[in-house]
């Protein structure tokens, strides 16, 4: 692994950043613009191609579930394989799912290909992460990952207001056709001008670990979406959680008794990233509480079009977009923690807005406060991750963002399938307190709609309670971020002990 910890981070001057991160921002801009457009469209295609609610789901669950297994296999594919060929070949393998998915002629060939898609883009998330974090020197990582905001933020705020019109007044195919010359452009941009980062070590691939992480993880995933249909008594839901936390737990014991594993769990010896990773969770659940309860309201409640509900998170993602580079500039002068305190502070003074709304809130007063909220969020991201990847040698960088991502997106799991399930009980318990007591008869039609409207109301702004004390812990944990540098491999050193003399030449050359 020496050779890697000298020459991961490339000088500046040898490598054409401009071509590099063009083509990593459109591929990662057209992964997650694919993803959001799926949400919006899915009834319409529960109709056209005569499927169920929980059949049609698949479609979005199956390609979270691919994302996750993947996630895990990234510090191995990147030290395997160069940057090139694994970009290459992710591009061309959502190319190919987003052909079959506008082509697909009924749901099993939908599936298939929003499969491929999910493989592409499994492989193309955490390399973009990788190759940031390579071809910066850390004083510019700050921009650097404000930068890759702009693509993971814009996109799945776009999203929803491009799905709801296409699909209003087109086929939901369009979407897809949409997405395909994008991905194609990107794939021809990146065969032309991306570059090899950082050296191959040719690791050895750990099979166990990948069974273990792919049951842990796609167990803990799907159970956790499931949750959200099915409830929380579901068999399914109970059996796949009690699955992923058995087999995690066992990843976890191979992977810190392992040689060469597949993550590197030993990393949360570092402070400062296990700090960062704890927060980014957290962050990450309140996240997607409003993206799950805000469309739900609007157009279950409220009776907006989807065009209209998307409309209002349109204004909030252009903030977001604009702030985010603007942020990643401040964090390299001053560091994450006021950012993050800041951040913090909008964040829960919005998320608690959202936890008094009702029947009557006026639309400007949902766009202003979702605005201001993106504008928190927008100080948050990147920053919290940037610091706590800042910590680690160079040589555990794809470690640390391999884990990083993979705990970020079964916190989402979990953040949305957390606050859609405290939404349902307490909309089902409010319905039953009001009919038990005979304040309602299920005979009165217009009772009962008037009931479960106020019961839906209550049960959204119940979860956006539990949210902003969600984001208070966040702030809390925040307080304690501090400014931070690459330390000595420990982690190495505990291997092999004659490492000392090299330790000042990796610091000198993560710094260069």
């Amino acid at each position: 692994m020496s050779t890697i910890n000298a020459n991961a981070a490339a000088p500046a001057k040898t490598i054409r950043r401009g071509p590099i991160i063009a083509a990593l921002l459109i591929g990662a801009f057209v992964a997650l613009l694919n993803q959001t457009l799926m949400n919006v469209a899915l009834p319409k295609m529960m109709e056209d191609l005569s499927i169920a609610a929980n059949t049609a789901q698949w479609l979005t669950t199956g390609f979270m579930l691919v994302n996750g297994v993947l996630i895990p296999l990234s510090a191995y594919l990147v030290e395997k394989f160069t940057t090139r060929q694994l970009f290459t070949t992710a591009m061309i393998l959502f190319s190919i799912g987003t052909l079959v998915c506008a082509l697909g002629t009924g749901f099993e060939m939908i599936m298939v290909g929003r499969v491929i898609q999910a493989v592409g883009a499994g492989i193309l998330m955490p390399l973009m992460n990788i190759v940031f974090l390579r071809i910066f020197p850390i004083e510019e990582r700050g921009k650097a990952m404000g930068l890759m905001a702009v693509a993971m933020i814009f996109a799945p705020a776009v999203g929803p207001t491009l799905s709801g019109w296409v699909v209003q007044h087109y086929s939901w195919r369009v979407l897809f056709y949409i997405v395909l010359p994008l991905a194609v452009l990107s794939t021809l941009l990146g065969m032309k001008t991306m570059q090899n980062v950082g050296k191959l070590t040719s690791p050895k691939l750990d099979k166990l670990g990948i069974v273990l992480s792919t049951l842990g993880f796609g167990g803990l995933l799907y159970g956790f979406s499931d949750a959200g249909t099915d409830g929380w008594n579901s068999a399914t839901v109970y059996s796949c959680l009690i699955l992923g936390v058995v087999a995690l737990a066992l990843f976890v014991w191979r992977e810190l008794s392992h040689d060469n594993p597949l993550l590197e769990f030993r990393i949360f010896r570092y402070n400062m990233y296990s700090l960062t990773t704890v927060i980014n969770i957290i962050v990450t659940m309140a996240l997607y509480s409003g993206m799950i309860l805000l469309p739900i309201y609007l157009q279950t409640i409220r009776g907006f079009t989807p065009v209209e509900s998307g409309l209002m998170l349109l204004p909030g993602a252009i903030l977001m977009g604009v702030m985010s580079p603007i942020t990643g500039i401040i964090f390299d002068k001053i560091g994450a923690r006021w950012l993050s305190v800041i951040g913090l502070v909008i964040t829960t003074v919005t998320t608690w807005e959202f936890s008094q709304i009702t029947d009557s809130t006026t639309y400007t007063h949902l766009i202003l406060t979702y605005t201001a909220r993106m504008f928190g969020m927008s100080m948050l991201m990147m920053p919290i991750v940037t610091a706590g990847l800042n910590q680690l040698p160079q040589r555990l960088a794809t470690h640390g963002t391999a884990m990083s991502n993979t705990l970020r997106t079964v916190g989402g799991a979990l953040g949305m399938a957390l606050f859609v399930s405290l939404m349902t009980n307490r909309t089902k318990s409010v319905i039953t307190d009001a009919v038990m007591s005979g304040a309602v008869s299920q005979t009165d039609k217009a009772g009962m709609l008037k009931l479960t409207q106020e019961a839906t109301i209550n049960g959204i702004t119940h979860s956006f309670t539990v949210a902003t004390w969600v984001t208070v812990a966040a702030l809390v944990l925040a307080l304690f971020i501090k400014k931070t540098s690459p330390q000595a491999d420990f982690l190495k050193t505990e291997e092999a002990e004659p490492v000392k003399p090299e330790q000042p030449q990796l610091v000198k050359s993560q710094q260069a």
